[in-house]
Order: C-alpha cells, then structure tokens, then sequence
C-alpha cells in the first residue's frame, strides 16, 4: 500500500529547513547501509548525531504524529529518528530492500521496519531523474512529489532512486514499527478507516457507522501487537 500525504510541512517550513540543511555538513551514505546496500547507494546524507538533524527529524516526527492520514496508514509503534539525504550528480540508490531490524541510534532499542517514509524537500522542477520507484506486485509505481508532501510504503517493497542528472533532490526518510506487522491487514484497516470516516461525514454518528466503528476497533484489538 503506498499512501501519498500532501503538506506535511509548509512551503515556508521547506525553505527554512533547506536553508539550515544547505549549511550543514554532509557524509558519504553508505555509512548508514550495510555491505549489499552499501553497492548500490551513492548519496550523501547528514550524521544522524549531528543537531540540526535531530532537531529537523523531531520536528517531522511531531508534525506527521500529530497527521490523521500518517497515523491510519501506519499505525506506528515507533519511528527511527528521521535521516536527511541529498543526491546530485549521477547520484542514486539502486534496488534494494530496506533492512528489515534497526536499532534506534541514542538507546539500545531496536525496531522492526514495516514502514518507509520519503519525504521530499525539493521541488520536482528542481531536479532531472531522482524518482523513487516502488515495485509491488502491479508492477513498479514512479513517485515525484512536491517539497513537504510524503509517500509511504511497505518496508518490504523492492525500490530504488534513480540518478539524478541535474540539480538537487533533497529529501528525508525514515522507518516506523507499526502496531499491525502485516501490510495487507493494514490496507484493510486503512481502507475501512477511511470509509467510515467518509459515511460519518455523510450520516454521522448513525447505528450503521457506529457499528463499522467497532468492527475496526476489534479487528485492530485482534491483529495489534503493542
């Protein structure tokens, strides 16, 4: 399931945070991979310890928990603090999966990545190539978004960057536990989610949605694990 969240930040919120990530210092990005990734990635990402990238990646994870759509579509458990990487040049990250454990980079904890979220700080006129492509069983889904939108997939789902042949494609990504580990019963729980908002919105409170309501609270009570 791949869900496109529009305006996680605002135009404005974009500028100031490319403003502040343009006077960063960058890294090699296959310090964060392992050593199959670490062939096919060719970008440039902050230190995860680095303070600008904390202070960037809270300010995203408190802006998309406080999102309806993020939290119907992922349900997360917890996140892994945001990264932030930049491409340019023929740069790119070819297919791959993402890992399938991380550890949380300031404790000990580790967590199951069932999600992956993308979300672009650039503008798509900014750059040349650059798509994400997603690959699922309907074939390969080309993702280029505004700056502030988000698109999250499956942890799971085959996807790369393509290279990017001008400009820069700036972006930051990360990884959620969700409560429900399997993608396909939280397609059912989103799509029923979001169906019953729509019938409220319609009906209201009415017996029918009340009852829908409580099916998509015992199901979510059944398949949960927290």
């Amino acid at each position: 399931m791949l869900v496109h969240i529009p305006e996680v930040l605002s135009k404005a919120e974009v500028a100031d945070v490319r403003k502040r990530l343009a006077a960063a210092d960058w890294v090699d990005g296959r310090a964060t991979v392992g050593q199959q990734g670490a062939v096919v990635k060719r970008n440039r990402q902050l230190p995860v310890d680095s303070p600008v990238a904390r202070e960037l990646g809270e300010l995203i994870l408190k802006r998309l928990y406080a999102t309806p759509l993020f939290m119907a579509a992922a349900l997360p458990l917890r996140s892994v603090p945001p990264l932030f990487s930049t491409y340019s040049g023929g740069e790119h990250y070819g297919f791959h999966v993402d890992g399938a454990v991380r550890q949380l980079p300031f404790n000990q904890l580790s967590l199951r990545t069932d999600v992956s979220s993308t979300l672009f700080l650039s503008e798509p006129e900014e750059y040349d190539g650059g798509e994400l492509e997603v690959q699922d069983t309907y074939g390969i889904h080309e993702v280029k978004l505004p700056a502030g939108d988000l698109i999250l997939y499956p942890s799971s789902s085959l996807h790369q960057v393509t290279p990017v042949t001008r400009g820069e494609r700036v972006c930051s990504v990360f990884w959620s536990q969700s409560m429900v580990r399997s993608d396909a019963q939280r397609s059912q729980l989103y799509e029923l989610d979001t169906t019953i908002q729509q019938l409220r919105g319609k009906l209201g409170d009415c017996p029918e949605v009340l009852t829908l309501t409580g099916h998509y609270h015992n199901l979510l009570r059944q398949w949960a694990e927290v």
